[in-house]
């Protein structure tokens, strides 16, 4: 008996010796032969990565209201177990589909979603893509009816959820849309400015790496590693959203009757080649750029990707060459209605085959007469012709800061005199796009010089507060200051004689137009064909002091027009707009022949009366202003207007902002401010409540938002503006009609 316990206690020793043996060489094993990889495991699990994600930058029009900019939105999901336990789901599903337009029978398949392997309900599914990141407003009214739905059956739990992100917003929807381009709802760049910035716009994401515990507590001995985050630049443009708005509504009106193929319009102020509005239709509402047409035509930026004949428009460049070359007289007459070149069996006509008999050089111009454009050719000589071509920017991009800009195309056969002829009235072996015909008429409207065209005004680094300013750019100097001047007098009377001017549909009282008309007839295949035509029209405002120039082009109306009839009328209204909006006086004639006379100036600059915009919708006061083409910046994330700046009834100066101020957070939206006078400032910052303090006189040159006794504190510093209306450095001045099938 006592052997055998003492049997049983040497083998249980034993059996305990082997197991610490095993244990201790185990032990061995993993913290000596092992130990690096095992080290590298733990590590892994310790360390711990957090994204910090940069602000997109925004993008603002001249004057700071937004044209896109991120703003919180909202995803709708659903949790297809909570709500088949609440038995609730037909209730769901219909209420969803009224909010938010998405067909019944895919919301059935979110709502009863299950598991393919163990037949579960899932927890939670978003509903894309009509659910996907939506705006405040119907976000609202989604958890208005979840809300509402617990109520009803006493629940806590719905299974309907919001879940908080960011998207790109573009406040003004179609407005600029061409311009803007649009981000889609991943984040990425598609288009447009978006794309063409998307770097400087984007910034870079920061990063903080930390090491913790296995509840995720960051330990105490953490080595962090922490990447700062860079934020996107803020752009502003050049565009005035005023003018683009009195651009996109004239040109509504000329696509809705005339029904053409597209239709493109550029306005730039000439003397810097700014682009104050540009546009094309079809367009589409970069908030919606998933309704885009199938086909994308929509999405196609005409102004500087399509290429034209461009027809009579052309025939300013060679007006003005021949100006320049001392060779236009125009008191001198020639024989109009044909002519024949040397080597070439048929005549060239006038629209009118006839003719109007012995004309003046200066009435050809005014009827637009190919006759006189070939017998200036004939006086100018090739070289010449095709060297003030070149000169005027048409084989070259005008080097716009906007992606996906053509180059025109002049290529004739220079063995061919016919080739060259037609050339001088804009026909034949010549392809142009609108911008490049903007940027050359603008040429003649400041005093001879060729510009680079841009959009970006200036460009702000909100990490370090540096802002870079685009200045104007002058690539050569094609004709002399007077030749200029002159080519614009006879320009002028293509406007203004309302008996014989082809642009006469084009004359604005009290205001002295230049401008030419175009009408192309287009080729397919080898032949032009009468039924479609390329109709235009392009000039400047005023002659004397242009202020802003405009090319309207239509392709293909759906009835037979010219330049004259069709494109003049849509250039009236945008630049007589335009003028009176940025306070251009008009004249008024000292006696009724004052076509041959300077008129006299009088200050009739027309003041709006600000509407009455309290407790409507922000959708409802946005609409309304732009209809009525007002700035405004919105103030805060509510829905409804609670109040706004200037009152009701206010007499509105040029280019005054009105704020629609919404509900305001814990702490308060401050717009920025940049510009405004201090009394507008003052008024706009006590209706938000907040501490004010002012540094300097004049305008608001910069804004400093802090804190002060627990109080938002804004300090204004102020900076008076320079001769030309902004905080930005200036460099000194320098010194010193009938359409036709190629006739218009």
């Amino acid at each position: 008996m006592l052997k055998r316990i003492k049997l049983r206690t040497l083998f249980i020793g034993g059996c305990i010796t082997l197991f610490f043996l095993v244990l201790i060489v185990r032990v061995f094993w993993i913290q000596v032969m092992q130990g690096e990889e095992w080290q590298e495991k733990a590590a892994t699990l310790w360390a711990h990565s957090s994204t910090i994600k940069a602000e997109r930058g925004t993008i603002s029009d001249r004057n700071g209201s937004v044209l896109a900019s991120d703003v919180p939105a909202y995803t709708v999901v659903v949790n297809p177990e909570v709500i088949q336990q609440q038995g609730i789901g037909e209730e769901v599903i219909t209420g969803l589909h009224e909010l938010l337009g998405k067909p019944e029978d895919e919301l059935r398949k979110l709502v009863e979603a299950k598991d393919e392997k163990t037949g579960a309900y899932l927890k939670n599914r978003e509903i894309r893509n009509e659910g996907w990141k939506i705006d405040q407003e119907l976000a609202d009214k989604v958890k208005e009816f979840y809300v509402a739905l617990g109520k009803e059956h006493k629940i806590q739990e719905t299974g309907i959820g919001l879940v908080r992100e960011q998207k790109r917003y573009y406040p003004k929807d179609e407005l600029a849309a061409h311009i803007l381009g649009y981000t889609d709802r991943d984040g990425n760049a598609i288009m447009g400015l978006e794309k063409y910035f998307d770097t400087e716009l984007k910034g870079a994401d920061g990063k903080l790496l930390y090491q913790s515990d296995g509840q995720g507590v960051k330990l105490p001995d953490s080595q962090d590693t922490y990447k700062p985050v860079v934020n996107g630049s803020n752009f502003k443009l050049t565009i005035d959203s005023t003018i683009q708005h009195y651009i996109e509504e004239a040109m509504q009106k000329a696509y809705a009757q005339y029904k053409p193929k597209s239709m493109s319009v550029i306005a730039a102020d000439p003397n810097t080649m700014e682009i104050l509005g540009l546009a094309n239709m079809p367009t589409y509402n970069p908030n919606e750029f998933w309704k885009t047409g199938a086909d994308g035509a929509g999405f196609y930026n005409h102004a500087i990707k399509s290429k034209y004949e461009p027809g009579s428009t052309f025939k300013i460049v060679t007006l003005a060459a021949a100006v320049e070359e001392k060779l236009f007289d125009p008191v001198a007459t020639f024989l109009s209605g044909s002519i024949r070149i040397k080597g070439y069996s048929k005549a060239l006509h006038d629209i009118n085959h006839a003719g109007w008999g012995q004309i003046s050089f200066l009435e050809g111009v005014k009827r637009s007469s190919n006759v006189l454009f070939v017998k200036l050719y004939e006086m100018l000589g090739q070289d010449k012709l095709l060297q003030y071509i070149n000169d005027f920017g048409f084989n070259e991009k005008t080097g716009i800061d906007l992606p996906g800009e053509v180059s025109g195309v002049v290529n004739p056969n220079l063995g061919r005199p016919i080739e060259i002829a037609t050339l001088a009235y804009g026909h034949g072996k010549v392809l142009v796009t609108p911008l490049q015909q903007l940027v050359a008429v603008s040429a003649i409207a400041n005093g001879g010089k060729l510009m680079t065209p841009y959009v970006v005004k200036e460009v702000t680094n909100p990490n370090t507060g540096e802002t870079k300013v685009t200045q104007p750019s002058v690539v050569r100097q094609v004709i002399d200051e007077e030749s200029a001047k002159k080519t614009g007098e006879y320009l002028e009377q293509v406007v203004a004689d309302q008996v014989k001017g082809t642009g006469r549909n084009a004359y604005i009282d009290g205001y002295r137009v230049a401008g030419k008309t175009g009408t192309a007839i287009k080729v397919e295949g080898k032949d032009y064909v009468k039924s479609k035509v390329l109709v235009s029209f392009i000039g400047y405002a005023p002659v004397d002091d242009p202020k802003i120039a405009v090319i309207v082009i239509i392709d293909e109306p759906n009835v037979e027009v010219g330049g004259g009839k069709a494109a003049a009328p849509v250039f009236k209204e945008i630049v007589s707009q335009s003028l009176q909006y940025m306070g251009v006086p008009k004249l008024a004639s000292e006696a009724s022949d004052s076509s041959s006379k300077k008129p006299a100036k009088t200050e009739t600059v027309a003041l709006r009366t600000t509407p009455d915009l309290t407790d409507k919708t922000m959708k409802e006061a946005r609409e309304a202003l732009l209809d009525q083409g007002f700035d405004y910046v919105v103030v805060g994330e509510g829905s409804t207007v609670e109040s706004q700046y200037p009152e009701a009834g206010t007499k509105l100066a040029t280019g005054q902002r009105i704020y629609l101020l919404s509900s305001q957070g814990a702490q308060p939206t401050i717009p920025d401010l940049k510009g405004e006078s201090l009394r507008d400032a003052l008024e706009i910052l006590t209706l938000l409540k907040v501490e004010i303090a002012v540094d300097g006189e004049g305008y608001v040159s910069e804004q400093i938002v802090g804190t002060q006794n627990g109080k938002t504190l804004v300090t204004l510093k102020m900076k008076p503006l320079n001769d030309y209306g902004e905080d930005i450095p200036v460099a000194p001045p320098a010194d010193e009609g009938t359409d036709s099938e190629s006739g218009t």
